[in-house]
C-alpha cells in the first residue's frame, strides 16, 4: 500500500508529532511505502497577518505540493494528523479532486472547540460543541487573543459551512470511545468515525523490583492538574513524588516541591523513573483525549492515578489498573495518594494488570492491524463498498467503540 502521510507541526513539539514518527515508523516496519509531507508553524514566525490568515483558511501553495506529490507518488490513501495552520484544509480537497480518501487522526478537540482542549478558566467548555465558533472570539479563548481566536473560529466555520469536515474525509481517527462521542456531538458523521488508541512500541518484557514513591511526568500547566496536585500534596503532607517536566507553572512547581521537581527529563530517564515509582500521578482537569505517558506507564508496569475526566475513565479501570478521582477536588486526589503509599502490595497487584492491559490493547502489532483495517476500509467506502460500521459481524469494531481501556 502507498499512503501519504501529511502533517502540519506545532512551533513546540510534543505527543502529536512523536505519535506520527511512531506511526509512521510502524507503517514501514511492516513494508508499506509511505511518503511524507510535513509543514511547521515554524514558518509563520515574521509572516504577514492577512496573508498567513487567508492561508491558514485556504493554502494554495500547500493544496498545489500535495496534488503534485499525488500526481507522482499515486497513494492509495491520504493519512492527515494536522493541517492548522500552514498546511490548510484546502489538501482535503485535492485529494478529494483525484479520487483519493482521506483518513483523519484527531489527536485535539480541534475540530470542536477553538482551542483544542474543551478548557476555559481551567475548567471544561462545552459550550461550542455542535454550534458555529462564535464564542471563542469574545473570549479570547485561542492564546488569549481575539486576533487569533477568530482566525480559529473563521477557518473552522468557514469549513463547516463548505461541507470540508463532513464530504472531505472519508475516514476520522478517533483516540477512544469518549473521544468519539465528542466529535458525533459536534456533528461529524459517526458512521465515519473509528477508534484507534495511540501505541507504545514497547518490547521489554513486564519490569520487577521493588518501587517506591509516586511520579508526575508532563507539561507543567494549568490543564494537566498541577496546581491540584500541589495543593493535595499540601493538604495530604504528602513526600515522595516526584515531579518531572517543563512548563508555565515550572517555577511555581520548583519552588513547593525542591529537590522532588527534577525538570525536563529525557525519554530514557522517564522510562527509568517509572520503573522504580509505585505509581503515576495523571491529575488533568481537562479533557483528556490519550495521553502517552498512561500508555508508557502501563507498558511499564504501572499503574496510575488520573481524573476521572474524558479518556482517562475509560483508560484506567478504577481499582484494577490504577485508581480514579474527582478532579475537581484536590482533597479527594490527597486520599488516593495517601492510600497508594501505604498498600505498596495493591499497588503492584495494579502494576501487573496495567502491563496486561497494554499487551492486550496498546503494543504494535495490535495498533498496525487496527490501522490496516481502518486503511481497508476507507480505500472500500471510496470505492463504494460497504462502511466497516455497516458489518455487525466485525466484533473488533464493537470492541472499540466499547472502550479499549476498558478490559470487557
Amino acid at each position: 500500500m502507498k499512503v501519504l502521510v501529511v502533517h502540519n507541526a506545532y512551533q513546540q513539539a510534543g505527543g502529536e508529532d512523536a505519535v506520527v514518527r511512531a506511526e509512521t515508523a510502524l507503517l514501514r516496519a511492516h513494508g508499506q511505502e509511505v511518503r511524507c509531507y510535513t509543514r511547521s508553524n515554524e514558518e509563520l514566525r515574521g509572516a504577514a497577518g492577512p496573508r498567513a490568515g487567508l492561508d491558514a483558511l485556504w493554502s494554495r501553495s500547500a493544496a498545489a505540493e500535495v496534488e503534485a506529490i499525488c500526481d507522482g507518488f499515486r497513494p492509495d490513501l491520504v493519512h492527515v494528523h494536522n493541517t492548522f495552520f500552514v498546511i490548510s484544509p484546502a489538501i482535503y480537497w485535492s485529494a478529494a479532486r483525484r479520487g483519493i480518501p482521506v483518513v483523519q487522526t484527531l489527536h485535539n478537540f480541534r475540530l470542536a472547540c477553538a482551542q483544542g482542549t474543551f478548557l476555559r478558566q481551567g475548567a471544561p467548555c462545552e459550550d461550542c460543541l455542535g454550534k458555529l465558533p462564535w464564542r471563542p472570539v469574545l473570549r479570547r479563548c485561542y492564546r488569549d487573543s481575539a486576533a487569533q481566536s477568530a482566525l480559529m473560529a473563521g477557518v473552522l466555520a468557514g469549513h463547516a459551512l463548505l461541507g470540508t469536515w463532513r464530504s472531505k474525509i472519508t475516514r476520522y481517527i478517533a483516540l477512544s470511545a469518549f473521544s468519539r462521542q465528542r466529535f458525533i456531538a459536534a456533528g461529524l458523521p459517526p458512521e465515519r468515525i473509528r477508534i484507534k488508541p495511540n501505541f507504545v512500541d514497547e518490547a521489554a518484557p513486564a519490569p520487577s523490583g521493588a518501587r517506591r514513591g509516586g511520579l508526575f511526568v508532563g507539561r507543567l500547566s494549568q490543564e494537566k492538574g498541577v496546581e491540584n496536585l500541589l495543593e493535595a500534596l499540601r493538604l495530604g503532607g504528602i513526600d515522595g513524588i516526584r515531579v518531572l517536566g517543563a512548563g508555565p507553572l515550572q517555577a511555581l512547581v520548583a519552588e513547593r516541591l525542591g529537590a522532588a521537581f527534577t525538570g525536563f527529563a529525557a525519554p530514557g530517564e522517564v522510562a527509568a523513573q517509572m520503573r522504580a515509582a509505585a505509581f503515576l500521578v495523571v491529575p488533568s482537569v481537562g479533557h483528556e483525549q490519550m495521553p502517552m505517558t498512561v500508555l508508557e506507564a502501563f507498558a511499564n508496569g504501572l499503574p496510575v492515578i488520573a481524573s476521572r475526566r474524558g479518556a482517562l475513565a475509560d483508560m484506567v479501570r478504577d481499582g484494577v489498573t490504577g485508581l480514579l478521582t474527582d478532579p475537581d477536588s484536590a482533597t479527594d486526589l490527597a486520599e488516593k495518594i495517601r492510600w497508594a503509599l501505604t498498600h505498596p502490595d495493591r499497588m503492584e497487584d495494579m502494576g501487573r494488570a496495567a502491563r496486561a492491559d497494554y499487551e492486550r490493547h496498546y503494543t504494535a502489532p495490535i495498533n498496525y492491524k487496527i490501522l490496516m483495517d481502518i486503511y481497508e476500509d476507507a480505500i472500500s467506502a471510496a470505492q463504494g463498498g460497504k462502511p466497516l460500521a455497516q458489518r455487525g459481524s466485525d466484533p473488533r469494531y464493537l470492541d472499540r467503540c466499547l472502550g479499549v481501556g476498558r478490559g470487557d
